[in-house]
């Protein structure tokens, strides 16, 4: 997968979790992924189509972390994963996948976005209706983990 295409979605993410809720993520290693499994309790998962390609974006939250940045950004501490949590989780894959569209428009590649789709629970599936690798990328914080995944066909 092209780092050109990679790299927006990490910076948004990192860009959009700092300026919304004054979290800061650690990025650890991508890898490919193999299996169908999320890697948090909560997950955005939003579809991409353009001339060029079609793919997904997903981003997951451990519950901990997903609570932390909602305490940020609004100011209030659920007890856990309700509806406010994961309409926030919502907007975050909104806001991430925006971000790399204007810089991924840039560069000359275009794509409309589909409404994202908020899945929770433990051992929930992502499935990535692209028929490229799916690439995870997990970041750290004291207060959890959050792994996005990034899935494109071929790039023309």
């Amino acid at each position: 997968m092209n780092a050109d295409f990679i790299n927006p979605f990490l910076t948004a993410v990192q860009n959009v979790l700092s300026m919304m809720a004054q979290i800061e993520l650690k990025p650890g290693k991508p890898q490919i992924k193999k299996d169908d499994v999320a890697r948090g309790d909560v997950s955005g998962l939003i579809g991409m189509v353009g001339p060029q390609t079609k793919g997904s974006f997903s981003i997951s939250f451990d519950e901990n972390l997903a609570i932390e940045i909602m305490h940020k950004m609004l100011g209030e501490r659920p007890s856990g994963i309700n509806e406010e949590v994961t309409d926030m989780v919502g907007e975050i894959t909104n806001m991430v996948t925006g971000g790399a569209k204007r810089t991924l428009g840039e560069k000359g590649y275009e794509f409309e976005m589909a409404s994202p789709v908020v899945v929770t629970g433990t051992g929930h599936t992502i499935r990535h209706k692209s028929e490229g690798a799916k690439l995870i990328m997990p970041f750290e914080h004291e207060a959890g983990k959050a792994h996005i995944e990034i899935c494109f066909d071929k790039i023309s």
